[in-house]
């Protein structure tokens, strides 16, 4: 497990749901080499569709941009050593 502590930039999750995201994202920085980032995201999108059921998204970097529709409740965007963390529900938009 890595020692370094997650900062969240900004989520709307409850507190339990962020805690599993960032233990998440934190095996799978054990799992992969951390330039690979494409496979930390496949591990978190598929460990979030197990636990919450499918239609979860996760993009993983150090720069990149985006813009999404999520349902409530089901966002967070941290920063975990040098990589951040976009996880999200996706949502049709009204």
């Amino acid at each position: 497990m890595l020692e370094g502590k997650a900062l969240v930039d900004d989520t709307d999750m409850p507190v339990k749901m962020q805690m599993e995201a960032m233990a998440c994202a934190s095996e799978a920085l054990d799992l992969y080499d951390v330039v690979d980032s494409r496979s930390i995201a496949g591990h978190i999108k598929k460990e979030f569709d197990k636990r919450y059921g499918g239609g979860w998204q996760c993009v993983v970097g150090s720069n990149f941009g985006c813009f999404f529709t999520h349902s409530k409740g089901t966002f967070i965007y941290f920063t975990l050593e040098t990589l951040k963390f976009l996880i999200f529900k996706g949502a049709s938009s009204s």
